[in-house]
């Protein structure tokens, strides 16, 4: 009964990813660039996304703070970002979005815009990521890549120049391994992670040190 109740675990542990697999994030963003008539508001993604919202949820918000945007829009981009990851942390099972940000709206024009740039890349990626050596068990994964999330979304809303480029495509890789469950994209993404943090640490201890240096010579 033992052996039955392994193998009944296992099949489930194994059936996830094929699972997934047939439904991946290129086609559920062209499916919703497809769908979209007037203006589509992030609620309304949210709402399309139903209960695998997490995932395509951090690499669209991800994706929004990688396109060449103004100074400053990071702080403002890097939000919803950020409360996502904080609920990925905590466990959620659900994604839920202050009103103020669940309201806010593309036209279906600019919401095209933002697919034609992410879609292309996604299929690149998608070519190469598929289920293989996950290691986590159920929800565990989410909440490990929610804390990651955290930290690098912290770091996007960050006032840096062209400082939340790398961290944030850290955070759109880490949504396409929960997606998919690839171990090894994971591993790529959290070492990106790591290397965009060591630049943000970087870039601000040496605006720090110069600011420093700067005021001790007009003293």
């Amino acid at each position: 009964m033992q052996g039955q109740e392994n193998q009944s675990d296992a099949g489930e542990f194994d059936a996830a990813p094929k699972r997934r697999r047939g439904r991946r994030l290129s086609a559920i963003f062209a499916q919703l660039a497809r769908d979209a008539k007037g203006n589509i508001s992030i609620g309304d993604i949210r709402d399309t996304l139903g209960k695998r919202s997490f995932a395509p949820l951090l690499v669209l918000f991800a994706a929004f703070n990688m396109l060449p945007l103004p100074p400053g829009a990071s702080a403002v981009l890097g939000l919803p970002l950020l409360i996502v990851a904080a609920q990925m942390a905590f466990g959620s099972n659900r994604a839920w979005l202050p009103t103020f940000i669940a309201q806010r709206s593309l036209s279906a024009e600019q919401f095209r815009t933002v697919t034609d740039w992410v879609i292309p890349r996604l299929v690149r990626l998608e070519q190469v990521v598929r289920p293989r050596y996950w290691p986590f068990w159920r929800k565990r994964g989410d909440r490990v890549i929610g804390i990651i999330a955290l930290i690098l979304s912290v770091s996007i809303t960050l006032p840096i120049p062209f400082g939340n480029w790398l961290p944030a495509f850290a955070t759109a890789l880490l949504g396409l391994a929960l997606s998919e469950r690839d171990g090894i994209l994971f591993a790529v993404g959290s070492a990106v992670g790591v290397a965009s943090l060591a630049v943000v640490c970087a870039v601000v201890g040496g605006a720090g040190f110069a600011t420093h240096a700067f005021l001790a010579w007009l003293g």
